[in-house]
């Protein structure tokens, strides 16, 4: 009871005070899966239990856990996932990664009256859509803010700080175990098998790689920006996406001679002149030494976004680990706690589908042989190369190389990828080959 100084008893004040919704409300939070991310976030939430952010329940497999000395005491433990549904929390926060159960649990929050926080790319990769849709149906929200680029904050900023903007392309380094193994063998010459081993060990680059090599975890998260960003459903095994394990050191020697390097690049363009089409990839690419990804160093991401009006906008930063993670998810909180459960309409949920998605792109291209030397070779890949109506730019070859594997380059004039895919299972036919020709799309320009 608040006392007065004035023994009078004071007037009631009519008037009426609306309150927003969730005005001075606490929002209690559960979370759910505590691992490297989920740890973190745990200590940033326990660190300020008396802001607008309140953790209540934690559902971890771990019981060792309970016994943490930083935990608050009053912590709840759930022991399954229904005791989380049947508790009075506003926001469930999913950090167990996978498609299941964690679809389901963010299904069945999503219908008990619960918005989600996730970073799961994966699952919103392939499902992020549909959730969307359901989130909107229940009037809750779903935001996945941390499953691109960890703790650079992207999604917010394209959905908030540009959605004034018509965006159409989204380019950028998305994998800091790629960038990490490429930016090594920049700087040291060293096989990608070394810098890979050399990641494995620091910690960047998991016991099966593949995920990360093989393009697969850059293009989910290139089809969660694809949603976010252009506002266009896409499905994951609609854009291809090519290994960075076939570049090797001397192309590295070749591309500096270019004045550019070579990075994984994901991409995704939108055109819509007669009909929506979604360009798309994830692969190796040239680019040139003056562009920003090119100077992307180690494990950090990038991602440059291209607006009709506000032209080129860029982000940066460390984009996995746990504290970087982490921040990203305290943030989509922060987020939900400022609309106090106000249905947020996101463009990632209400996208329009294309007529075609292709990873066909007109640009120059780089193809690296290393041949068995002798006379006529540049003269039968370049009589293939005409018959597609492909035409050369150059043709480069360093001295000091063995005659019985000479490695040697030609830049192609901008060709359509397909045509020149075609053109490539000819030449690879031919007999002088000891490896297979590599081809990496020169993008961005020369």
């Amino acid at each position: 009871m608040v006392k007065h100084a004035s023994s009078k008893s004071p007037k009631k004040d009519k008037r009426v005070v609306r309150k927003t919704a969730g005005a001075g409300k606490r929002l209690k939070i559960a979370l759910v899966g505590m691992g490297t991310v989920g740890g973190s976030v745990a200590k940033i939430l326990c660190k300020s239990m008396d802001g607008p952010l309140q953790l209540t329940h934690i559902l971890d497999k771990d019981p060792a856990k309970r016994s943490l000395s930083w935990v608050p005491k009053n912590m709840r433990w759930a022991r399954s996932f229904e005791e989380v549904l049947a508790s009075d929390v506003d926001v469930v926060v999913e950090l167990i990664g996978g498609f299941e159960p964690a679809g389901d649990w963010i299904r069945r929050a999503l219908r008990s009256g619960k918005s989600v926080v996730t970073a799961n790319k994966m699952l919103i990769a392939e499902r992020g859509a549909e959730l969307q849709d359901l989130a909107r149906e229940t009037g809750q929200r779903i935001e996945f803010g941390a499953s691109v680029a960890g703790g650079i904050p992207v999604i917010i900023a394209i959905q908030e700080g540009l959605a004034g903007d018509t965006l159409r392309e989204i380019a950028g380094i998305l994998n800091g175990t790629c960038n990490y193994i490429l930016t090594r063998m920049e700087a040291s010459g060293t096989s990608f098998e070394a810098a890979l081993q050399e990641a494995q060990q620091l910690g960047f680059a998991e016991a099966d790689p593949s995920t990360d090599v093989e393009g697969f975890d850059a293009r989910a998260k290139l089809v969660i920006l694809t949603q976010a960003g252009l506002g266009i459903r896409v499905r994951s095994e609609q854009i291809p996406c090519r290994p960075i394990s076939l570049i090797e050191a001397v192309d590295f020697a070749y591309a500096r001679e270019l004045n550019c390097t070579i990075r994984q690049i994901s991409l995704a363009r939108k055109e819509s002149s007669n009909r929506l089409q979604l360009f798309a990839a994830v692969q190796p690419a040239l680019i040139p030494a003056t562009s920003l990804l090119a100077h992307v160093e180690r494990n950090k991401n990038m991602v440059v976004v291209t607006g009709e009006n506000t032209g080129q906008t860029v982000f940066s930063g460390y984009g996995a680990g746990g504290d970087p993670t982490a921040v990203a998810v305290v943030s989509d909180l922060y987020s939900i706690a400022r609309s106090s459960g106000v249905s947020f309409e996101g463009s990632a949920g209400a996208g329009e589908t294309p007529e075609a998605v292709s990873g066909d792109f007109t640009v120059p291209h780089y193809l690296r042989f290393v041949v068995k030397d002798r006379p006529g070779i540049i003269a039968a890949v370049g009589a293939v190369l005409a018959r597609y109506a492909i035409s050369i730019d150059a043709v480069l070859q360093k001295p000091g190389y063995p005659h019985g594997a000479l490695p040697f380059v030609m830049t192609l004039e901008a060709c359509s990828s397909g045509v020149l895919n075609r053109a490539l299972e000819e030449i690879a036919a031919l007999d002088f080959h000891v490896e297979a020709p590599l081809c990496l799309p020169a993008l961005f320009g020369k």
